[in-house]
């Protein structure tokens, strides 16, 4: 009798079960453009000691489970975030060059590097980078200058270059990004004017400690912005016109430059937190439109003159040192001091003639209290910082030669 050999079918469910995860497999694959631009950026890129970013990057295993990228669920799946080292606070970054086949990434809508010692210059490719939306390379050593086709990427919202090398101008095209709402170049070496800023939605710029210089037209930033540092800077002329357009500002730091003209009275009835104007050569009087309430404004070093508006008297910390006040304190501050509401009055260096103050008051212990070389003995003992000097009172040729100069 012939044997018989018996052939079972594979059952049908685990004939499902298997084109579901060649089906899964197959939408898991990366596209091959993506790939090999990840394995070029990864051999231009390389761990400092103590990171272990790139450690887990085996290229024989699907790239969208790496550290730091994110694919989209097409098939073949394209990279839509990247962000290059461990994002932990305290982290050790990466160095190496930022490679060029960044711009073959046509669909990243995210390229974040964490700090590091990152170095070269910016790859002009990322201006292929049409879906991006966050471009942030704070932190590093990136030297030469911004790629002015970064314009190109109108989806662009939040650039962040700031603490590099970077030098140069602000390109004109990255102010007329249409959809910008971040900008912070903070900390470079940039020069040349602020360019003009054309979105309607740009919220924060952040310039200081750069090189920038000249002046600033009022219409070149929008009305939208609330939070603008431009401080350590070369920026001059009058920014009064400007000012009075910003009226949404909750920070306002324009402090270390060369600006000139009056402050308008508009700026003090902002909801500004932290109102920074010092060190420049604005002149004229102040006029606050009503009772300031910003917690902190530095007026100090600059040609300010004209009476001390009692308004200021509810500033809880006030700065309003080497310029060209004459009169007396108003009575307000005096009342605010002994009640503890005036946490910092530094007053010294102006052309005061005097407080109504007992002499046998006692300042309160938190509060900072500086009268020091004006047109009076100051009648109360109050610590002073040490560069107040300690004269302390003016000349009385310089008094008597200001009256005459303002009479």
């Amino acid at each position: 009798m012939a044997n018989s050999t018996t052939t079972h079918s594979p059952s049908l469910p685990f004939l499902l079960l298997l084109l579901l995860l060649l089906a899964r497999a197959a939408a898991a694959m990366l596209d091959p453009v993506d790939f090999l631009s990840l394995q070029a950026i990864s051999k231009s890129l390389h761990d400092t000691p103590g990171s272990n970013f790139f450690a887990s990057w085996d290229f024989t295993s699907d790239p969208c489970g790496f550290p730091g990228v994110l694919c989209d669920s097409s098939s073949p799946s394209r990279i839509v975030s990247l962000s290059l080292g461990d994002p932990r606070a305290s982290a050790p970054g990466l160095t190496g060059r930022l490679h060029p086949a960044l711009g073959n990434l046509s669909s990243l809508a995210e390229l974040a590097l964490v700090p590091g010692r990152v170095f070269g210059r910016i790859p002009q490719s990322l201006y292929r980078l049409r879906e991006l939306r966050f471009l942030g390379l704070g932190r590093n050593f990136l030297s030469g200058g911004i790629p002015a086709d970064l314009g190109l990427l109108r989806n662009l919202r939040t650039l962040d270059l700031s603490y590099n090398r970077l030098t140069g101008p602000v390109p004109r095209a990255v102010g007329s990004l249409p959809s910008l709402s971040n900008l912070v170049l903070c900390h470079n070496q940039l020069s040349g004017p602020v360019p003009p800023f054309l979105s309607r939605t740009l919220t924060r710029i952040d310039l200081k400690h750069n090189e920038l210089s000249g002046p600033i037209p009022p219409t070149y930033l929008p009305p939208s912005l609330q939070y603008l540092s431009l401080s350590w800077n070369r920026l001059s002329g009058p920014v009064d016109r400007l000012l009075n357009r910003l009226g949404r500002l909750n920070y306002l730091d324009l402090s270390m430059n060369r600006f000139t003209g009056p402050i308008p009275g508009r700026v003090f009835s902002y909801p500004i937190t932290d109102l920074q104007l010092q060190r420049n050569a604005f002149l004229g009087l102040l006029r606050p439109a009503g009772r300031v309430t910003i917690p902190t404004v530095d007026l100090s070093y600059n040609r300010l003159s004209g009476e001390i508006p009692p308004e200021f008297s509810t500033v809880q910390n006030l700065y309003l040192n080497s310029n060209r006040f004459m009169g007396q304190v108003p009575g307000s501050f005096v009342v605010r001091l002994l009640g503890s509401s005036i946490r910092v009055l530094y007053l010294q260096h102006n052309f005061l003639t005097g407080i109504e103050i007992n002499p046998t008051a006692e300042i309160p212990a938190t509060t900072s209290l500086c009268l020091q070389y004006n047109c009076m003995v100051p009648p109360v003992q109050s610590p002073c910082p040490s560069k107040a000097g300690t004269q302390k009172a003016r000349p009385t040729w310089q008094c008597r030669e200001w009256r005459s100069r303002r009479e």
